[in-house]
């Protein structure tokens, strides 16, 4: 792990992804959506907001194939702790009947959310869909999960940087940091 500054944020522990390796991996993933779907004239990056949005935008500049994307908004958490209870604040807006779909998240933690999100996009008869992740704390699991891309798996850190957050605060990091959980609530009152 590497010390982390405190800018912008004071509840900032230590850099666990750099910016060069999440650069590095999201490389690696595009190259191998690229491969995977070289005979798909459909597919869509389907990306649950808002922590996979900079790693959706990153994602499809390194697919090198037709594609579209679309945006599902979804939540689980309250505050630091996935509450496991998903609620669709917002549907995807494309027909994804027929088409090859790769559903994204940012982190993996009980699985809930992405096997919820799962099951109801495959009662719209997609030709294909497989999930993306950018990181998996694959100790936290309470269901049974199959990422066919992923990032990083990670130990039991609550995290920010990249589009993750804690409250709002930590989006816009370059890399993903873990978060002193003491220090936030010292800062803030809540964790």
């Amino acid at each position: 792990m590497i010390p982390a500054p405190n800018y912008p944020y004071a509840f900032i522990d230590h850099i666990i992804i750099s910016e060069e390796e999440i650069r590095q991996r999201v490389d690696t993933l595009g190259e191998q959506i690229t491969n995977d779907y070289k005979d798909s004239d459909k597919l869509v990056l389907l990306g649950l907001l808002r922590g996979s949005v900079m790693f959706v935008t990153d994602l499809m500049r390194k697919v090198r194939r037709p594609l579209t994307m679309d945006f599902m908004s979804v939540s689980s958490y309250a505050g630091s702790t996935s509450s496991g209870f998903v609620r669709i604040d917002s549907d995807h807006k494309s027909n994804i009947h027929g088409w090859d779909v790769i559903l994204i998240d940012d982190i993996v933690d009980t699985g809930y959310t992405i096997n919820t999100v799962r099951k109801l996009l495959m009662d719209r008869n997609p030709r294909s869909l497989k999930t993306c992740a950018l990181l998996d704390k694959v100790e936290r699991h309470k269901v049974e999960i199959d990422i066919d891309y992923l990032g990083f798996s990670i130990p039991d850190y609550f995290v920010v940087g990249y589009g993750l957050d804690i409250d709002e605060k930590g989006r816009n990091l370059p890399y993903i940091a873990s978060v002193n959980l003491e220090r936030y609530q010292d800062l803030y009152g809540k964790s």
